[in-house]
C-alpha cells in the first residue's frame, strides 16, 4: 500500500476537525436508502456516523435473508421505513423484511416473469436492484417488464413491457427516479439487439419518451439543443452515418445497462452505452455511434444536450456503461461541476458536466491498448498493435474485456473528497472472427481468453482510493480476485467492499487500513448500503453470492479446463471455486 502527500495532507485535515476543503457538493443518504446509489447523484454516501473507524471492527451480523436463488446477487437492497426490500435474481422476486423483527419476511412480490428469458441472459440472471418512489417500489424483469409495486401491500400498481425476449432483449439494470419520470435501460448488445433508455411515467407506467442509442438523430433524440464539446461528436445523424450499413445499426447494441444519475442543478441525466453490437470490430468500419458514449440528457424530454464518444470504434468490449458520479470540487482557482468515472477501457475521467469537456484522463489500472486520452480532441491515442482484428490472434491486451472496472460502482466522499474505486486486473487474448446475425442468438464474433494482469504479483483485483482532481491513486489494497462489488463510504471515515473469495471490508477512508474483515457465506458481488434501523441504530447490509460477469463460473458451474467459457472469463477465474460455494443473500450489520 503506498500512501501519498496528498493523502497525509487529507489525514491531517480530518485529525483536526475539518475536511481539505470545505465539503463538496454531493447529496448524502440518510436514515433510509431508497434510490440504487443512495443519491440521485450516484455518490453512495452516507451521512450516517454511528458506526466510525473507531469501532466498525465491532459489527456483528444481526440476521440474514436468503433469497432461494443461487446466482450472482448484484445490486443494492432498498430501506424504507422499517422494511428492507430486496429483488433477487431471476425470477426476480420482491422480499419485503421487517426490520423491527430481524427480517422477518412480511410479503413476496412474484412478477411471473417468463422463464425464456433466462437463455437469453449474456452474463447471468442478475438483477442490480430496485428504487422507491411515491410509495412505490419500481424494478426491472429479465424479461423486458418494468413493475411498480406497493410498498406496503406488496400488490402490483403497473407493469410495463418494453421488449421481447425472443429477439435477445433482456433487463438486468437499477432504474432510477426523476421527478415524475422511471428511467429505464436494456441489455442484450452480445445478441444483437438495439439499445435504448426509456422514460416511464412514475404513476402510470406509460412509456413517455425513448431515446435509442444507434440510428438517425430523430431516433436518437438529438436536436437542435445538442451541443457536443468535441468536433469528433458533432455532425447530423451520426448513429446512423458511423455504421456500414442499416442492418449494423439496427442491430448494434449499444445498450443501457448500467447506473444512471442526476444533477439536479442542471436537470440533466447522465449514462453510458454499451458495446457495438458485433464484437469483430472489422465487420462494422467507422466510429460506430452513439455507442460506448456517454449522454447527458433532459430528463423530461429526454433531448440529448451533449454526448461524448467514450472509446470510438469499439474493438475490445469496452462498453461505456459505468457510473458517472456528479461532484462539485475545487479544480484549479475555482469549483467545478464535474462528472468523475471510471471506464472500462482502463482511463478515469474528471469532466465538466455542463459542457462534455474532459478535464483530466488517466490511467486507474494497467493500459496498453493506448498510450493517452488527448484532452484536445476527447479521442484515445491507440497503441496499433493491441487492436483486434479478423484471423488476428492479438494477445495481452490490458485491460481485457471486462475493463479496468466493469459495472461494480465506485463512491464517493465530500469529507475526504477522495473517490473509492473497485477495479480489475486483467488482460486478454482476443481473435476476432466472423460470424452471422440470428435473430436471439449470440452475434459476437470473437474468441477471448483472459488472464491475471501483469504486474507480478499475483493479484487480479485491487481496491483504491482515486484523487480526481490530480489523475492520481492516493493508496490501494490488492486483492487475489478482481474487486466485483460496489463501494459505501460513509460519514464515520469508514469505506466498505466486499471480495470475490467471500471477505466483507471495512477500511479507514484517508489511509486504507482495513479496520473489518468478515468472512461471508458466499463470495460479494454486490454493493454495501447503510440505514437507521428502527431502534434508531445503524446498521450495513450487503449481499453475498458469486456471479454475474467474474463469478459466473460458480452458479454456472462452468468447466475451468474451458478458458474460453463465460465470453473468455473463465481463463482468468479457473481457481474461484476452491474460494467459494454459490449462494444467495443479504447480511445485516449493527454494533453490539
Amino acid at each position: 500500500m503506498d500512501i501519498s502527500a496528498s493523502l497525509r495532507a487529507v489525514s491531517l485535515a480530518l485529525l483536526f476537525g475539518s475536511a481539505l476543503h470545505p465539503p463538496a457538493a454531493a447529496q448524502a443518504a440518510g436514515a433510509e436508502w431508497t434510490t440504487p446509489a443512495g443519491t440521485l447523484e450516484g455518490t453512495r454516501f452516507s451521512s450516517l456516523a454511528q458506526i466510525h473507524s473507531g469501532n466498525v471492527g465491532q459489527l456483528e451480523e444481526e440476521f440474514r435473508f436468503r433469497t432461494g436463488v443461487i446466482a450472482g446477487h448484484e445490486g443494492t437492497p432498498l430501506v424504507v421505513g422499517s422494511t428492507m426490500y430486496v429483488v433477487s435474481p431471476f425470477p426476480n422476486k420482491l422480499f419485503a423484511l421487517d426490520l423491527a423483527d430481524r427480517g422477518r419476511l412480511r410479503w413476496v412480490f412474484d412478477p411471473r416473469a417468463d422463464p425464456f428469458a433466462q437463455d437469453k441472459a449474456c452474463c447471468d440472471i442478475v438483477n442490480r436492484g430496485a428504487v422507491h418512489a411515491n410509495g412505490k417500489i419500481i424494478y426491472n424483469v429479465l424479461d423486458n417488464t418494468t413493475v411498480a409495486v406497493d410498498a406496503r401491500t406488496g400488490r402490483e400498481v403497473w407493469r410495463t413491457k418494453l421488449g421481447d425476449p425472443a429477439t435477445g432483449q433482456t433487463m438486468t439494470m437499477a432504474p432510477l427516479v426523476v421527478g415524475d419520470k422511471v428511467l429505464v435501460g436494456n441489455s442484450g448488445g452480445e445478441l444483437g439487439i438495439r439499445g435504448f433508455i426509456a422514460a416511464l411515467n412514475l404513476n402510470t407506467g406509460i412509456e413517455v419518451w425513448r431515446a435509442f442509442s444507434t440510428g438517425p438523430d430523430v431516433d436518437v433524440l438529438i436536436g437542435a439543443g445538442f451541443n457536443p464539446f468535441y468536433a469528433k461528436d458533432r455532425g447530423a445523424d451520426l448513429g446512423a452515418a458511423t455504421w456500414p450499413s442499416e442492418f449494423m445499426w439496427q442491430h448494434g447494441g449499444s445498450t443501457v445497462w448500467g447506473f444512471v444519475s442526476y444533477d439536479p442543478q442542471l436537470n440533466l441525466i447522465y449514462y453510458g452505452t454499451a458495446n457495438p453490437g458485433v464484437w469483430n470490430p472489422d465487420l462494422r468500419p467507422g466510429d460506430n455511434k452513439w455507442s460506448t458514449t456517454l449522454f447527458a440528457r433532459n430528463p423530461d424530454t429526454g433531448q440529448a444536450a451533449w454526448a461524448y464518444q467514450i472509446t470510438p470504434h469499439d474493438a475490445w468490449d469496452f462498453d461505456g456503461v459505468n457510473e458517472n458520479i456528479v461532484v462539485n470540487l475545487p479544480f484549479g482557482d475555482t469549483t467545478r461541476q464535474l462528472l468523475v468515472r471510471f471506464d472500462r477501457n482502463g482511463f478515469a475521467y474528471t469532466m465538466d458536466r455542463k459542457t462534455g469537456e474532459v478535464l483530466v484522463a488517466e490511467k486507474f489500472v494497467f493500459v496498453n491498448w493506448a498510450e493517452r486520452i488527448d484532452l484536445g480532441t476527447g479521442a484515445p491515442v491507440e497503441n496499433p498493435a493491441k487492436r483486434p482484428r479478423e484471423g488476428v490472434n492479438v494477445r495481452d491486451i490490458c485491460p481485457a474485456g471486462v475493463g479496468g472496472k466493469d459495472q461494480q460502482p465506485a463512491a464517493f466522499s465530500p469529507r475526504t473528497n477522495l473517490f473509492y474505486v473497485p477495479t480489475n486486473n486483467l488482460c486478454m487474448d482476443y481473435e476476432a472472427l466472423k460470424v452471422n446475425f440470428i435473430e436471439g442468438t449470440p452475434f459476437v464474433g470473437a474468441s477471448v481468453r483472459m488472464k491475471a494482469g501483469p504486474d507480478g504479483l499475483g493479484h487480479r483485483g485491487e481496491f483504491m482510493a482515486w484523487d480526481a482532481t490530480s489523475g492520481r491513486k492516493v493508496w490501494g489494497i490488492a486483492e487475489r480476485f478482481p474487486v466485483w462489488s460496489g463501494v459505501l463510504a460513509t460519514a464515520g471515515d469508514v469505506v466498505f467492499y466486499g471480495t470475490l473469495d467471500r471477505r466483507f471490508k471495512a477500511v479507514h477512508a484517508v489511509t486504507g487500513q482495513v479496520l473489518l474483515d468478515r468472512r461471508l457465506e458466499s463470495g460479494i458481488v454486490g454493493h454495501p448500503m447503510t440505514f437507521l434501523g428502527p431502534d434508531g441504530k445503524q446498521r450495513v447490509a450487503i449481499y453475498s453470492g458469486p456471479g454475474g460477469v467474474a463469478g459466473a463460473i460458480v452458479p454456472a458451474e462452468l468447466s475451468p479446463d474451458d478458458p474460453f467459457a463465460g465470453l473468455g472469463i473463465v481463463g482468468a477465474m479457473a481457481d474461484l471455486p476452491r474460494f467459494t460455494p454459490a449462494g444467495g443473500a443479504v447480511h445485516v450489520f449493527k454494533l453490539p
